[in-house]
Formats: C-alpha cells, sequence, structure tokens
C-alpha cells in the first residue's frame, strides 16, 4: 500500500536558486536566456547544444526534447506581445527550449561535467518520491532587509559543479591571454625582422647607386684626355650642347635650367633633390630621372655625395662649346 504523499509547499514570489547559476551548472556556460513576463525562461537550443557537445542542435532536439518544451523565438515573443530582440544573433526562426527542455537535453548528455548536475537531478526525484517534496536548505546568512525573499544553501553537488566549472575558465582564460601574449611577441619580433631586412635591401641599393656612380666617372675619364684644352664653358654654351646631345623634354629641359648656371659657376652641384625639386615644381622621383637621363648622355657625371648624403655631380665638358 502506497503511503499518501506530503503536500509539495508552494512555489514563492522568488526563485530559490538563481537561474543563471543553475543553467551555468548544468551546461558549463553562461547562455543567453529570455525571461518572459510571468517568469519562464527560454534559451536557444544551439547555445545549449553548443555546451554539450551536439554539433546538429536540431537532431540532438529532435532525438531528446519533447515538442511541448521547444518552440521558435518569433512564437515565444508572439504570445507575449514582445518584439524580437536586437543584436546578439537573435532570429525568429531560433529555437529555443525551456527550463524543463534544457534539463532534459542535460540529461541526456554524456559529457563528464554534467555528471553531478543529474546527480543532483536524481536526488531530487528519489527524496519527491520518498517524501512528497523536495526542500532546499535555508542558508546561514538571511538578509535582514524587511520583505527580502528566504536565501537558499546551494544544493552541494550544484556547488562543487560551479567551482570546478569556474576554475576551468579561470585556467582558459589564463592560457588564452598567455597565447596572445605570446602571438603579440611573435609579431613583434617578426616586424622588427622586416625593418631589418628592409634596411639591409637599401643599404644594398645605395651601395649599387654608389658603384654605378664610381663607374660613369672612370669611364668618363678614359673617354676625355686629362691634357685636353678647352674653352670655359658658359651657360648657354653648355645648354646647346645639352640640346644637341639628346631630345630633351620639358621636364629635362626645366631641371636644366636650374642646375646649368650652378654646373658652370661653381663647377660642381652639390645640392639635394628635394631642393631641385621645390624650385623646378616637379617631383623629387622626376628630379631624379631627369638628373640620371643627363648622366646618362654624358652631360653630368656623378662625383659621390656629400656628408648630408646630397648627391654631388660635376659638368663635363662639351663637345663643341
Amino acid at each position: 500500500m502506497n503511503e499518501p504523499k506530503k503536500q509539495a509547499k508552494p512555489a514563492g514570489p522568488h526563485e530559490a536558486i538563481d537561474v543563471s547559476d543553475f543553467v551555468y551548472a548544468a551546461t558549463g556556460s553562461r547562455v543567453r536566456r529570455l525571461t518572459m513576463p510571468d517568469g519562464t525562461h527560454w534559451f536557444p537550443a544551439v547555445d545549449v547544444c553548443k555546451e554539450l557537445g551536439h554539433s546538429n542542435s536540431r537532431q540532438a532536439l529532435a532525438d531528446h526534447v519533447p515538442e511541448e518544451h521547444r518552440e521558435c523565438l518569433e512564437t515565444v515573443s508572439g504570445a507575449y506581445g514582445l518584439n524580437i530582440p536586437a543584436g546578439r544573433g537573435w532570429r525568429r526562426d531560433m529555437n529555443l527550449i525551456d527550463l524543463q527542455g534544457l534539463i532534459i537535453l542535460v540529461n541526456a548528455c554524456t559529457k563528464a561535467a554534467c555528471a553531478p548536475f543529474k546527480q543532483w537531478v536524481a536526488e531530487v526525484i528519489e527524496t519527491v518520491q520518498r517524501e512528497g517534496s523536495y526542500t532546499l536548505e535555508e542558508a546561514e546568512v538571511q538578509p535582514t532587509e524587511p520583505g527580502a525573499p528566504i536565501a537558499y544553501a546551494m544544493p552541494e553537488q550544484v556547488a562543487d559543479a560551479i567551482v570546478r566549472l569556474e576554475a576551468h575558465n579561470l585556467q582558459l582564460d589564463e592560457q588564452l591571454a598567455n597565447g596572445q601574449r605570446e602571438s603579440i611577441e611573435l609579431q613583434r619580433e617578426m616586424l622588427a625582422t622586416q625593418k631589418a631586412t628592409l634596411a639591409v635591401q637599401q643599404a644594398m641599393v645605395h651601395a649599387m647607386e654608389r658603384i654605378a656612380d664610381r663607374l660613369d666617372a672612370l669611364v668618363l675619364e678614359r673617354r676625355t684626355p686629362q691634357d685636353s684644352h678647352t674653352s670655359l664653358p658658359t651657360t648657354e654654351s653648355v645648354l646647346a650642347d645639352w640640346r644637341r646631345r639628346l631630345s630633351v623634354t620639358e621636364d629635362v629641359w626645366t631641371v636644366a635650367v636650374v642646375i646649368a648656371p650652378v654646373l658652370v659657376e661653381k663647377g660642381e652641384l652639390r645640392e639635394p633633390l628635394e631642393s631641385i625639386a621645390a624650385r623646378t615644381g616637379l617631383t623629387v622621383h622626376r628630379v631624379n630621372e631627369c638628373l640620371r637621363l643627363l648622366r646618362k648622355h654624358a652631360c653630368i657625371h656623378s662625383r659621390g655625395g656629400t656628408a648630408e648624403r646630397a648627391p654631388v655631380y660635376v659638368l663635363n665638358q662639351p663637345s663643341e662649346l
């Protein structure tokens, strides 16, 4: 003969266990939650299934959760006249499960992390079958505010699960932080290596340019006898000779008009490319190209550079002045 069941205590206006801690103990994660005006809770099935190791949330729901404990977001929100939440990936067709559906899905999970929660659920069922109700123990310290709800102690299995999960998550956070620090340090090392490689390449380019300038000077010395007698050049004669030597474009002529007087009066040009560019209105790159063209046609030749790394050019003796 079955003993009469004890009358279960009616639920109070406040939850005995915070639902966030409850879900965290069950799934190991703070999954998203929608709380309806009547106090019912709904959870995105994809969040719960992800934490429980189900790769296919639709299949997991079909296999384990009855239809009365699952619904789409649009239906749940529409039943209370609410709008679809904005942001965080909420969609109208998103599958939700209620609290009972979550417990059913957790009980079907084979992950070891779910074992303490399932053990507590079994204890609750056994206690209700044996005593007719299940009551949480009141916490040692109660709130002192007037009308405040009674505080209850977290079930031992749930509390232990939360402690272990928090410790595990802290360890994962620390590992992630260490990985990020190592990644940042590696990126810094790679950047330093790239800068060093670029510096070497630039040095090689400058060295090749100096070698080319020196070879040009040697070729010019062999072509022009040192004891040849020539009349003193003038700016006009130099420009006229340059016109005969090459097809002068507008840019080249602009540069020539600026540097010819300096070469005639001072015997050499020690002016930075930026200065010539400012005087001609051309870019530094274009000025450099014009000087290379004049050097190529033996109008001028290089004598190295100054301490400030400005190029030094001297005038070639024109063939006819």
